[in-house]
């Protein structure tokens, strides 16, 4: 066996795999500031504006920093998704979309559910949409990029 033989087998499919999956993890985590930088600040714009953001449940104010954690949570989940759908599925670019607008819908439910005030309502339900609105088109593109 000669050494371009080795290089060969060295850099073969699995190499080409890590660096998609790579790419797709390095894009969804800026993606993710990205998101709860833009969400943190839609928060902090609708309290400047009166919405309070109280839970009448326990009396609790949702804190801007909390804006942030979620978001981080939630959007590290759907990067670990759209890492699985990379992985296991012929056409993850597609599943995606629809697993994420599906999850999307879904997280507009609890708002509601809430009983706070119409405009905390309406602010929560804006701010489940703004970090959809970075994460779902962003890392559509990179799955479509990585499969192409």
């Amino acid at each position: 066996m000669n050494s371009t033989n080795d290089t060969t087998l060295a850099a073969g499919p699995a190499s080409g795999r890590i660096h998609r999956f790579l790419g797709l993890v390095g894009t969804g985590l800026v993606a993710t500031l990205a998101a709860m930088t833009v969400t943190t600040l839609a928060a902090a714009l609708a309290q400047a504006l009166g919405v309070a953001f109280e839970i009448p449940d326990g009396g609790e104010t949702i804190p801007l920093p909390g804006f942030a954690v979620v978001t981080g949570f939630f959007s590290v989940v759907g990067v670990v998704i759209a890492a699985a759908l990379l992985r296991w599925s012929a056409r993850p670019a597609e599943w995606f979309g629809r697993t994420a607008v599906a999850l999307t819908a879904i997280s507009l439910v609890p708002p509601f559910l809430a009983g706070a005030a119409t405009t905390t309502v309406i602010a929560l339900l804006c701010l489940h949409l703004v970090p959809a609105a970075v994460m779902i088109p962003t890392l559509t593109r990179s799955l479509r990029a990585r499969t192409a």
